[in-house]
């Protein structure tokens, strides 16, 4: 007993330095990626409501989108990976995230959003975090593995102060790395840095969308059954998603070699198929259409509009994320399917918004807590369903092509997946 004790008091005195010092540069961490993500949204909303009056902009779009990619082709090769070279150094730690990937990243996306692109934002601040966070690697010799732990802290951060979800943004930091594996050595620097993260981005005076859920039924047989048919559809989407990007993606750098072009004759189809059926409503974040799902009934197709155009811009391209247009897919095919399954519209479209997501990032546990600090807990049960059952029938695929496979996502596959190291590219 007194051995068992020693040790034990040993153990936990041991562990304070460990835990302080991670404490110290998980609080660096937030204050630079709350910073950074909140000066981003900032100048994304002055963008935004500037393409907002004056629409003619779109037709630039060309012009814009040739100069984001000469400028990325003249000096951001070693950046153009984005989250999927923050990944592929968690996974295998080589060299410092170059610091030039923090103004590159944020002027491509303004950029972007400014001239009529439909791209993200969550890309953007989570790469400004990473990156931010990564300096600290040689100013304070990191070892490789404390280097790691860096870097997942840095994106934690950078989501959940882009998204105002410290919760969810902590997890995502460790789920999104492989599927069906987390690591939990690396929770206490994830989320001290998400929940500083997020209250800086507010100390700087931005404000987060607020989403009004209203009813949500009680969990029944019936309520759950209908709950897991949108989910498989929400799962289906995102794979779709998650595909077609890739492919478009693929295409476009198979058919035009010059990097620059790439964007430029994006930059064309997107504005003539815009102005052709009257499509600015896809164009942007889309935040206000995501709101109005959440409203009152939407056009069916609003899912595939935006789909369409988020794929041939970010495949062409263009700078910024996927989440927020999956969040518009999502809300917009809950708004579609709310009839057809007897549920409000509100609340399909609120699980949707998580589980398209969940889906195409193959992260059902954080879009999970996003919901329900989004929406309150009382769809948490829902949302835990249609999370999880996205993310079983997105198939073996998803956004990020770093994304190792760590666990098969149900019993049909685990014999098939060896080990972690398998890539679902």
């Amino acid at each position: 007993m007194t051995n068992s004790s020693n040790i034990f008091h040993i153990e936990q005195i041991a562990l304070l330095p460990s835990i302080g010092k991670w404490l110290c540069m998980a609080s660096v961490v937030a204050a630079l990626a709350g910073s950074a993500a909140a000066i981003f949204l900032m100048t994304l909303d002055h963008a935004t409501a500037w393409r907002e009056a004056h629409r003619w902009i779109i037709w630039l779009l060309p012009v814009a989108g040739f100069g984001v990619g000469m400028v990325y082709h003249l000096a951001g090769r070693s950046v153009e990976r984005g989250n999927n070279l923050i990944i592929d150094e968690i996974h295998d730690p080589q060299k410092v995230i170059p610091l030039r990937m923090v103004p590159l990243v944020l002027g491509g996306t303004v950029v972007s959003h400014l001239f009529g692109a439909s791209v993200g934002r969550e890309g953007t601040a989570v790469q400004m975090g990473a990156a931010l966070a990564d300096q600290l690697t040689q100013l304070l010799r990191v070892t490789p593995e404390g280097r790691r732990v860096l870097l997942m802290a840095g994106m934690s951060a950078g989501f959940a102060a882009v998204f105002g979800t410290p919760l969810a943004g902590t997890i995502f930091g460790l789920e999104v790395l492989a599927i069906g594996r987390i690591r939990h050595d690396a929770l206490l620097p994830c989320i001290v840095a998400s929940l500083g993260a997020d209250q800086v981005c507010l100390a700087w005076g931005v404000h987060h969308t607020h989403y009004a859920i209203g009813t949500i039924v009680p969990v029944g047989f019936w309520s759950v059954a209908a709950v897991i048919v949108a989910g498989i559809v929400f799962g289906l989407a995102g794979m779709a998603f998650a595909v077609s990007a890739h492919r478009v993606g693929a295409a476009a750098k198979r058919w035009i070699s010059y990097a620059p072009l790439r964007p430029a004759i994006g930059g064309i189809l997107i504005a003539l198929a815009v102005w052709g059926v009257d499509a600015w409503r896809y164009t942007g974040l889309g935040i206000p259409e995501i709101v109005r799902a959440f409203q009152q009934p939407v056009s069916p197709w609003d899912f595939f509009g935006k789909m369409f155009f988020t794929v041939l811009s970010l495949g062409t391209g263009f700078k910024g994320g996927e989440v927020t247009p999956l969040f518009y897919i999502g809300a917009t095919l809950g708004n579609a399917l709310a009839p057809i399954l007897h549920l409000p519209f509100a609340m399909l479209a609120g699980l949707g918004f998580v589980a398209v997501f969940a889906g195409a990032a193959n992260t059902p546990i954080a879009t999970t807590l996003m919901a329900i600090e989004l929406f309150g807990p009382a769809i948490g049960p829902f949302a835990a369903i249609a999370c999880v059952t996205a993310y079983l029938f997105s198939g073996r695929t998803g956004i990020y092509h770093a994304q190792l496979i760590g666990l098969g996502k149900h019993g049909m596959y685990r014999g098939a997946i060896a080990a972690p190291e398998s890539s679902i590219r």
